[in-house]
């Protein structure tokens, strides 16, 4: 129908030289247009040639220009907002605006068949334009530079003229669903008086188009969505989506939710929930809302990396199977930089989900400030032009209108497997929390919200008026909704402890924490023989005759082989492909990513080799046994916030694998210190979920300026209680091949900081014999075994690579009575072991700390905390508000 969506891009100039040209030469012209010009010959075949059918053509091309004008420009004219007048564009769609007048509305134009209708009046092809781009629906969506995705959108929407049409039991069920989002926000408001719930009041349609898409959408195939969203709303959500029950609600609001002591908990309307839905057809859909902190936007790339995990690992990569929703506020969406980073990742192999689909509930004001102060884009959505994805904007008042447009959202996507952008122009009935008083700072706008109906009741003035629905229903409906509310808010008041959850728990809700003693940690067996550790090796540093690569990328690996095969000895290379590759043909899938991840900052892994003439990719780690576990390395957009949650969110959803988040410098972590803060750190205590993230942080002082030394290793230190990470510093490859084994072989998940070299990378003294891989365990606290106890009189304790330099000064000076402790462990703070190291040192009467970080940085404030074996003095670089000097020197 759409056999002329090429005339969309051009303006009249350019349409007309085109039809001189296919006057004098038609097979000089692309064979549509010359379709399109030899159906206008024909039309005007009595009067060819003449100026009246030249003027003809002109006209047609102005009625082409003003179709193009409405696909372009008409979200700019739209009713899309219900309570606020439209700020006022120009040049308006006026006819007038593209050179056609008052005596053209009756003339019959061919330019009706671009929009479906066929040759039709002017005024016809306005009216039609006007239905379909101006009224409750507006859309951006011609930037899109894929003609088969224009045409796609322009087929459903024009031949329906963004009108609804739904069945009688449609219709009754999205009543329902407004009936149960406004009466349930209604009650709490009565019963709950002053207490914050962050209402969906003035959004409430929300809840009928995300029920729309659970029906829909299993019709489709998809088994399981997975949701983000703000607090605003969250609590309507649970209940009358995920069918949480109510008793759980009233509960959380008297405060009945924490039994458990390990986990302190956060607000009810910052948790998260699963659960099975069976929709009206009988199907099952899994759907999920994850847990997040009041950090907006920030639960955005956890739960992609959720997603991304469970189509890896369970839906075999068919995106149609699984759906991420991602709710956003407006002024959030506008105003926070994760959620550009999260678009910028939507379509790059290392992070695609298949298309998100975006809603944005835009009460037009965050907090207390107006939209006008909140951005200075057009639209909060003008970020999802990034991806050249389809922009909704619709009337939050319209309850078909929004059900109809997430529906179409829905389809685009699962057509598409892009993103998709719907914005639901609404308003906040009430303050930013229900105890602010808005007209403080909106007087106006909040004079106009008071007098405005609720959604629920102008969809049942609606229905009433055509007759689709029966006098007093909507009144029975909602005195039957509020008895049951009554009922189970008196049972949540009676009870003494929380009621039993109806959730749906994910794996690493299933995990629970199981405290083991050090003989049970050093009983798991993360020693490989020798054997099958050297077959393993063997695979991972040869590189394949046929597999054309730089020359000197294979030499470096024929070195490495002879090192492990011939010197039996293993530098930290080398000790980390063994751990990777031992982990992978045990069944134990790894995900590495970061920036540069595949080669590594400082060139030391290769662990990705490019094939000289086309590039194409050879993982020597994929190339181990036939039954292995996969090894995914990415190299990462230049992101640390958004890359940083979006591993978070895949560890979560694959505690059976290893999952690892690499800092290209370790104090690039500071970029994404939000996930550190409200997810990794306190996964466990505020959502009561498990995980086993891994992050390589690479930390040292070797003279490359304050942004390239430290990995901040105090912040995470003031991180650390209750046994909620654990946070090492390793010295060598065995050390640190043991620690990765034994992280996956734990009875559960905590997230592993692991500080990780530069300079010790090819450091001559910094490897490991074979014997120390075949043998042993992770070792927390690594004695001198180069002194004799009884001539010590200092002991040094140290982390990380100045161990490597202390070590080089005390040979050069011949010192015997200096022993060198490496803590190995920062926390949990191994204190059966350094007692028992310490003890061997009787006649010391010095036991120093020795860091290279700043007094008031490094370890020190911790060990001051918390080390209690012995008095500690401390050598360090003097107090510093920045981590190291820009001088070399």
């Amino acid at each position: 129908m759409d056999k002329f969506s090429y005339i969309n891009q051009a303006d009249p100039q350019y349409i007309e030289a085109l039809y001189q040209t296919f006057k004098s030469d038609p097979d000089a012209i692309d064979p549509q247009w010359r379709k399109f010009f030899e159906g206008f010959e024909f039309a005007l075949s009595s009067d060819s040639g003449t100026a009246e059918s030249v003027e003809k053509v002109r006209k047609e091309i102005k009625v082409l220009n003003l179709i193009h004008g409405y696909r372009t420009r008409g979200h700019l004219f739209t009713k899309t907002n219900p309570v606020r007048t439209r700020r006022h564009y120009e040049p308006t769609l006026d006819f007038h605006n593209f050179g056609l007048s008052e005596e053209d509305l009756d003339t019959v134009f061919q330019a009706g068949t671009e929009i479906g209708i066929g040759p039709a009046t002017l005024r016809k092809i306005i009216e039609h334009l006007e239905t379909t781009y101006c009224r409750s629906i507006g859309v951006e969506y011609m930037f899109i530079r894929i003609p088969e995705r224009v045409k796609w959108l322009q087929e459903r929407m024009e031949t329906t003229r963004n009108l609804p049409s739904f069945t009688p039991e449609e219709k009754r069920r999205i009543l329902h669903k407004l009936n149960h989002a406004v009466v349930f926000e209604n009650f709490l408001h009565s019963k709950y008086v002053g207490q914050k719930r962050f209402s969906l009041a003035g959004g409430e349609t929300l809840i009928p188009g995300l029920d729309a898409v659970i029906e829909k959408g299993a019709e489709m195939g998809l088994q399981e969505v997975m949701i983000g969203m703000p607090h605003r709303g969250r609590l309507n959500v649970l209940v009358d989506i995920l069918r949480k029950s109510y008793a759980e609600i009233f509960a959380e609001f008297e405060g009945k939710e924490f039994a458990d002591a390990i986990f302190s908990g956060d607000v009810k309307y910052h948790l998260g929930y699963s659960s099975e839905v069976r929709t009206q057809k009988g199907k099952k859909v899994k759907v999920s809302v994850a847990p997040n902190p009041s950090h907006l936007e920030a639960v955005d790339p956890v739960v992609e990396g959720m997603v991304k995990a469970k189509l890896d690992k369970t839906y075999h990569n068919d995106v149609k199977k699984i759906l991420p929703i991602l709710i956003h506020g407006d002024a959030s969406f506008a105003g926070q930089g994760i959620v550009y980073e999260v678009i910028q990742m939507s379509l790059l192999d290392a992070y695609h989900t298949g298309g998100t689909l975006h809603i944005v509930i835009n009460n037009q004001l965050g907090f207390t400030t107006n939209y006008l102060e909140a951005r200075s884009s057009t639209y909060c959505t003008d970020v999802a032009k990034v991806t050249l994805s389809p922009v909704f904007h619709v009337n939050a008042d319209d309850a078909e209108a929004v059900v109809y447009t997430i529906l179409l959202a829905l389809e685009y996507r699962q057509t598409f497997h892009t993103d998709v952008f719907v914005d639901l122009l609404g308003y906040r009935r009430y303050g930013h929390n229900e105890s602010d008083e808005p007209r403080f700072t909106q007087p106006k706008l909040y004079k106009a919200i008071a007098r405005h109906p609720d959604p629920r009741k102008i969809y049942y003035q609606k229905l009433l008026r055509s007759g689709e629905i029966e006098k007093g229903i909507a009144e029975e409906q909602e005195r039957d909704f509020r008895q049951m509310l009554q009922m189970r808010f008196e049972q949540a008041k009676n009870f003494k402890a929380p009621p039993p959850s109806s959730q749906v728990p994910d794996e690493c809700d299933r995990l629970k924490r199981v405290f083991i003693d050090e003989k049970e940690k050093k009983s798991l067996k993360t020693a490989v023989d020798e054997k099958t550790l050297l077959q393993i090796g063997e695979k991972i540093l040869t590189i394949p005759p046929e597999i054309k690569v730089f020359d000197k990328i294979r030499k470096l690996y024929d070195h490495q082989r002879k090192k492990l095969l011939e010197n039996r000895i293993a530098d930290w290379a080398i000790g980390e492909y063994l751990a990777y590759g031992t982990l992978l043909t045990e069944g134990i899938p790894i995900r590495l990513a970061g920036q540069d991840s595949k080669r590594g900052t400082f060139s030391h892994r290769h662990a990705v080799l490019y094939v000289e003439d086309t590039e194409e990719e050879y993982v020597p780690l994929n190339h181990l046994t036939p039954n292995q576990a996969p090894f995914r390395i990415y190299n990462s957009l230049l992101s640390e916030y958004a890359a940083l949650g979006f591993e978070y969110g895949y560890s979560c959803a694959t505690p059976e694998g290893l999952t690892i988040w690499e800092a290209q410098f370790g104090d690039f972590a500071n970029g994404a210190q939000v996930i550190i803060d409200q997810f990794i750190a306190s996964s466990e205590a505020k959502w009561k979920r498990m995980n086993g993230l891994v992050l390589y942080l690479p930390h040292g002082y070797e003279g490359q300026g304050p942004e390239h030394s430290s990995a901040r290793v105090e912040r995470f230190l003031e991180l650390c209680a209750n046994h909620n990470m654990q946070v090492a510093n390793c010295t060598t490859p065995a050390n640190l091949f043991h620690l990765l084994r034994e992280h996956m072989k734990l009875p559960f998940r905590v997230p592993l900081i692991l500080f990780t070299p530069k300079s010790l990378l090819r450091h001559p003294r910094c490897v490991s014999p074979v014997e120390d891989f075949t043998h042993g365990v992770f070792q927390e606290v690594i004695d001198d075994a180069t002194v004799q106890p009884e001539k010590v009189k200092t002991v040094l304790l140290c982390t990380g690579k100045i161990f490597y330099e202390l070590l080089e000064k005390r040979e050069k000076e011949k010192r015997e009575d200096m022993a060198i402790v490496r803590l190995e462990q920062l926390y949990p703070l191994p204190e059966p072991y350094l007692e028992k190291t310490l003890d061997r040192y009787q006649k010391a009467k010095h036991f120093v700390w020795v860091q290279e970080e700043p007094e008031n940085m490094g370890a020190w404030a911790y060990l001051c905390r918390t080390f209690k074996i012995r008095s500690l003095e401390l050598v360090s670089r003097p107090e510093s508000a920045t981590p190291a000097t820009g001088s070399r020197s």
